[in-house]
């Protein structure tokens, strides 16, 4: 298919964001974390940082929402970063075929998280980067790569999201403690756990995500923070197990790496061509974005961008 123009690609875009205004189902929020269930369910917005640096956009492209756990690409970027091959003695490199909350795979594997994307995966994660560390200094590391990442310095944790989040977090608390359990969590649980919920409450913008997923994407003039040969391997993970129990589906509809996060974002990565990031706020039943995978589709299917070819 013909390279399309940024032009092409914004009228693209705006069919997009109208198809998606005018969705009857726009899914569920997520109602166990409090804080998210209360925003706006008819916000809809996507946005292109391209290979020349152009953003693309269209809907509620600059308004902040909770990235969630589009976080943990981030997370392990800077854990690969610091810890290299050796964090994969503690966290696993399969997609899961479970809901991103389940002990189930957690049990079978005795404590060693199936990947890590799903939860139990980003709090062994989190883990490995705490070692020696205050949780404060994670964050700021997580805000220092992420501004970097986007250069944009008008990215924040929010503090009543994380707040909301960590006061029902008891799943997630039993995750942790099941992995202590095993030997694979290195501080004491709430410590890790409440590093982690703040760093899911990280807010940003689609276009503030498009910018700081182009390190991702390979594109020329983007922040050199990864190796290539990790962003390979963090895009694969990416295919494989970024949007938990769908990830298949995803890769089937769309076929590029993405990675979803129950405060209703995507970002997707075209190597070589763009970073995407996508935001609605209604979920659906696997936890992922209802319109924004839908969006993603319709964005495949007009661009004709894949990995598959």
């Amino acid at each position: 298919m013909e390279a399309l123009s940024a032009a092409d690609l914004q009228l693209v875009l705006d069919e997009i964001a109208q198809a998606m205004r005018e969705a009857p189902d726009r899914g569920t929020q997520a109602c166990y974390i409090p804080e998210l269930a209360r925003v706006a369910p008819d916000q809809f917005g996507i946005a292109l940082c391209l290979a020349d640096g152009q953003i693309v956009q269209a809907g509620d492209a600059t308004t902040a929402f909770s990235i969630q756990s589009i976080s943990k690409v981030f997370t392990l970027a800077i854990a690969l970063g610091r810890l290299g091959d050796q964090l994969w003695a503690r966290v696993g490199r399969e997609p899961s075929g479970a809901a991103f909350n389940s002990i189930v795979s957690l049990e079978h594997d005795k404590g060693i998280p199936r990947n890590p994307f799903v939860n139990a995966g980003a709090i062994a994660v989190t883990d490995a980067i705490l070692q020696g560390l205050q949780p404060r200094e994670v964050l700021a590391d997580l805000l220092r790569f992420l501004r970097m990442a986007a250069e944009d310095d008008d990215i924040h944790i929010n503090k009543a999201v994380a707040a909301s989040e960590l006061a029902n977090a008891h799943r997630n608390l039993a995750l942790a403690e099941f992995m202590a359990a095993h030997g694979n969590l290195r501080n004491p649980s709430a410590l890790t756990l409440g590093t982690y919920c703040h760093q899911c409450a990280v807010e940003m913008s689609c276009v503030q995500l498009a910018r700081a997923g182009r390190f991702l994407a390979g594109l020329p003039g983007a922040p050199r923070l990864v190796s290539p040969a990790r962003i390979r391997r963090i895009n694969a993970l990416m295919l494989t197990c970024g949007h938990y129990d769908a990830s298949g589906d995803f890769a089937y509809r769309v076929g590029l790496p993405g990675k979803s996060g129950v405060g209703g974002g995507i970002l997707a990565i075209a190597p070589g061509r763009a970073s995407i990031a996508v935001w609605s706020p209604g979920l659906n039943a696997q936890g992922n974005s209802k319109l924004g995978s839908e969006a993603m589709e319709r964005l495949a299917r007009a661009t004709g961008w894949s990995v598959f070819g």
